[in-house]
C-alpha cells in the first residue's frame, strides 16, 4: 500500500518560497537561515579555538614538566635513589628522574634575566619529559662539561634577550652564597650554552634553563640531595589517583603534586572562559530566532485567507500549527547545516594562519581543535531554539477564525 506524504510538508515548503515564479526561497527566509548559520558558525569557531588553547597549553606544559613530582616537607630528598626504585615498581609509572630546582639570575655582558635553574640527569630526563624534543640548536648530550665549564640549555627567548648563541658563555648568579665581612655574597659560576630550545610558550622559553644534576647540586650547595623526583605516568588523566597511591606508599615526610594541581588555576580559568563564551555567543542564535518569529508572523498575516480556506476544507488546528512549525524547523536545520560547514572550513583556515604575541597569550599561533561534543551541543541548541521560536506564530495561525478572512470574499 502506497504511503502519502502529509499535505503539511508541501504547504510549509511552498510558504518558504518567493511569490515570484522560479525565484527560489523568499528573502525573509534567506535572512532567517543566514542568521542561524552565522550564529552557529561563530559559536563553533570560538569553541574550537578555546579547545585548541586548552589542548596546546596542556601539551606544552606536560612536554616541559613532569606529570607528578615527589617532594619532601624537609626541603630536600636525600635517599632519592631508593625512592625511585620504589615508585618504578608501580604499574602506572612509566619512568622517573631526580631534579634540582632553584631561582637564579643569568647574565651576559650588561644584560641579565631572572630564571629557574633545573638540574637534571639527561639520560633519565628524556624518558620523563619531552624537553629534548623542543631543542632547536644542539642536543641534550652537549651538557657534558668541556674544559671544566658545565653546559646549560636555555630557551630561545632568553637567548635573544641575552644576545647569546650556542657555544657562548653566560654567568649564573645565585643570591644565596657565602657569608662575608659585608654580609652574604652572591655566588657566580660560568656555564657554556650547550643547546637552545623553543617550546613556543613564552613562560618557558624565557624563564627556564637546564643543566646537569651535579653542577646544579654543587652550585646550590646541596651535596647529594635533590629537590625532588619527577614521574611520568602512563595515563595523564589518572595522575591524581597515582599521586595519592604513591603518597600513601612513601608516607611522611614525602608528598606528591600532579600536573592538574600545579596548573589548576590556568585550566579552571580556560574551562570557565569556554563556558562563558558559549553562553554569550548562543545569544547570536537567539537573535536569529527573532528573525524566524518575524518571518512566520508575516507568513501568517499574508496567508490568513489560505489558512481560512484550509480550515474550511477540514484542516485541524494541530495541522495548521504543524505547517508553520515545519517552516521554522526547516529554517533551523538549514541554517545549522550551513553554519556547521562554515565553522568547519573557517576552523581549518584559521589553524596555524593567525599569529599571536607569545608574551601575552603564551602561544605563538591560533590553535584549533574541533570536538564532536561541541558540534553536537551547538547544533542541538540551534535547532531547539529555532523550534521553540515557531510555537507562538504557529499558535497564532491555529487560532485564526476562518470566517474573518473570508467575510468579504
Amino acid at each position: 500500500m502506497q504511503k502519502h506524504i502529509p499535505y503539511q510538508f508541501f504547504i510549509a515548503f511552498r510558504y518558504l518560497k518567493s511569490k515570484k515564479k522560479n525565484k527560489g526561497i523568499s528573502l525573509n527566509t534567506a535572512i532567517s537561515v543566514g542568521g542561524v548559520a552565522v550564529g552557529v558558525m561563530a559559536l563553533l569557531v570560538v569553541l574550537s579555538v578555546m579547545s585548541g588553547f586548552h589542548e596546546d597549553l596542556q601539551r606544552k606544559i606536560l612536554g616541559v614538566n613532569p606529570h607528578i613530582v615527589v617532594l619532601s616537607y624537609r626541603g630536600g630528598v636525600t635517599d632519592y635513589k631508593d625512592i625511585m626504585e620504589k615508585v618504578n615498581e608501580e604499574k602506572d609509572i612509566a619512568s622517573s628522574s631526580p631534579f634540582v630546582l632553584g631561582q637564579v639570575m643569568v647574565s651576559s655582558g650588561k644584560r641579565a634575566h631572572g630564571v629557574y635553574l633545573r638540574g637534571i640527569d639527561p639520560a633519565l630526563e628524556i624518558k620523563t619529559t619531552e624537553i629534548s624534543r623542543y631543542i632547536k640548536d644542539g642536543k641534550m648530550d652537549d651538557l657534558k662539561p668541556e674544559k671544566g665549564i658545565a653546559g646549560i640549555v636555555i630557551g630561545k627567548e632568553l637567548a635573544s634577550s641575552l644576545g647569546v648563541f650556542r657555544g657562548d658563555q653566560i654567568n649564573v648568579i645565585s643570591p644565596v652564597g657565602e657569608i662575608g665581612p659585608l654580609g652574604m655574597l652572591p655566588k657566580v659560576r660560568q656555564f657554556r650554552v650547550a643547546a637552545i630550545f623553543e617550546v613556543g610558550m613564552f613562560e618557558y622559553d624565557s624563564n627556564l634553563v637546564l643543566t646537569e644534576l651535579s653542577p646544579a647540586q654543587e652550585f646550590f650547595g646541596m651535596g647529594d640531595t635533590v629537590t625532588g623526583i619527577q614521574l611520568k605516568v602512563k595515563d595523564i588523566y589518572k595522575a591524581k589517583e597515582t599521586r595519592e597511591h604513591i603518597q600513601k606508599k612513601l608516607d611522611f615526610p614525602y608528598y606528591g603534586r600532579d600536573w592538574m594541581q600545579m596548573n589548576s588555576n590556568l585550566f579552571s580559568a580556560l574551562k570557565l572562559e569556554k563556558l562563558a563564551m558559549f553562553v554569550i555567543l548562543i545569544l547570536i542564535v537567539l537573535v536569529a530566532s527573532f528573525n524566524i518569529v518575524g518571518t512566520l508572523i508575516m507568513n501568517v498575516i499574508e496567508k490568513s485567507r489560505e489558512i481560512a480556506i484550509l480550515k474550511a476544507m477540514g484542516a485541524t488546528n494541530r495541522g495548521i500549527m504543524f505547517i508553520f512549525m515545519l517552516q521554522g524547523l526547516f529554517i533551523g536545520l538549514t541554517g545549522t547545516t550551513i553554519g556547521i560547514a562554515g565553522g568547519y572550513l573557517l576552523g581549518h583556515l584559521f589553524n596555524n594562519v593567525i599569529k599571536l604575541p607569545p608574551q601575552v597569550y603564551y602561544l605563538s599561533h591560533l590553535p584549533i581543535k574541533m570536538e564532536l561534543i561541541d558540534f553536537v551541543a551547538v547544533s542541538s541548541s540551534a535547532i531547539l531554539i529555532s523550534f521553540f521560536a515557531t510555537i507562538y506564530p504557529a499558535w497564532q495561525a491555529a487560532k485564526l477564525n476562518p470566517v474573518e478572512p473570508l467575510r468579504y470574499e
